[in-house]
């Protein structure tokens, strides 16, 4: 399965030729995403949400997003160190850290695929975390069916700062390290945020949490698997197709991507180049004009 993992990761055309064969958008496994900035202590919440799963039974995939090496574009921190269930069953849980390779939001771009062949291959949960890049990342809450944002005490003007995102893309909210001053302020700033999303807005949960010692991590399970039965019984055609959606994008996106930098590398782009550099042509029309090479069909003609 890593090595699996790996193709999908590092090639398009792996992805691609997986797609091809794996229902991306497979309705038996919940997939959970936690976000929140860098220092919020998602992995060890992670790590204590996995042994907690573990030891009811559970079994449970981990896919932590980690930055990309500037140099080997691969996972830097590598969180399956923070993550280790330790002597539990090796059978019952798969982790995997995944680089971002300069996506922007938090997430790798290969996250969802990865989490559909893990799906595929029978994995009940998949925990996907993101990278935390000082904001909350709101690509998560369309790969993930239940979506944790982390926040700490104190973090009042965090809150404020990223409130149009946070407040849209939560369903439980966790105050880790709760043992920290400011628990209390940073709890009414949260629940007076989350009081003016309006009355037709979905309840949310806000569970307190010290991961290093596993205070909260109970109830924060029960959170989610409150949160599993409404949105498996209530809503599962809508839940498909916002993943799907988010994925045809990604799919679109990574496609025209990649036919752009061929492009570019070709005679037709060095031209343009060459044109910019002597002055002779303006960027908006040599951008016109390499878009209509892109979906120029091979043999010369022009698109319908």
């Amino acid at each position: 399965m890593g090595r699996l993992l790996t193709l999908v990761e590092r090639s398009d055309e792996a992805t691609a030729e997986v797609q091809r064969h794996v229902d991306v958008g497979a309705p038996g496994a919940c997939i959970l995403g936690i976000t929140g900035a860098p220092g919020a202590g998602k992995s060890t919440l992670v790590g204590a949400l996995l042994r907690h799963a573990l030891g009811a039974g559970h079994r449970v995939a981990v896919l932590a997003v980690d930055p990309s090496s500037p140099f080997t574009r691969g996972a830097l921190l590598g969180d399956r160190v923070r993550m280790s269930p330790g002597g539990l069953p090796a059978a019952d849980v798969f982790i995997r850290s995944l680089a971002t390779r300069g996506q922007e939001g938090g997430l790798s771009h290969a996250a969802q695929t990865c989490a559909a062949v893990l799906a595929a291959c029978g994995w009940p949960w998949i925990i996907v975390e993101t990278v935390g890049a000082g904001q909350v990342e709101v690509d998560i809450a369309a790969t993930a069916d239940i979506t944790v944002v982390v926040l700490n005490p104190g973090w009042g003007d965090e809150i404020q700062a990223h409130k149009a995102g946070m407040m849209e893309i939560g369903d439980i909210f966790v105050i880790n390290k709760a043992d920290r001053p400011g628990l209390m302020d940073t709890r009414r700033h949260l629940e007076l945020l989350l009081s003016s999303r309006g009355a037709d807005a979905p309840d949310v949960s806000i569970v307190e949490t010290v991961a290093t010692g596993g205070q909260g991590i109970e109830a924060l399970w029960r959170e989610v698997m409150a949160c599993k039965a409404v949105l498996f019984t209530r809503a599962p055609s809508l839940r498909r197709r916002r993943r799907l959606e988010h994925l045809l994008g990604d799919a679109l996106d990574a496609h025209v991507a990649a036919r752009m930098q061929r492009l570019l590398s070709s005679e037709a782009g060095a031209g343009a180049v060459a044109r910019l550099d002597q002055g002779s042509a303006h960027l908006p029309e040599l951008v016109d004009e390499l878009v209509a090479a892109m979906f120029q069909p091979p043999d010369g003609t022009k698109p319908d």
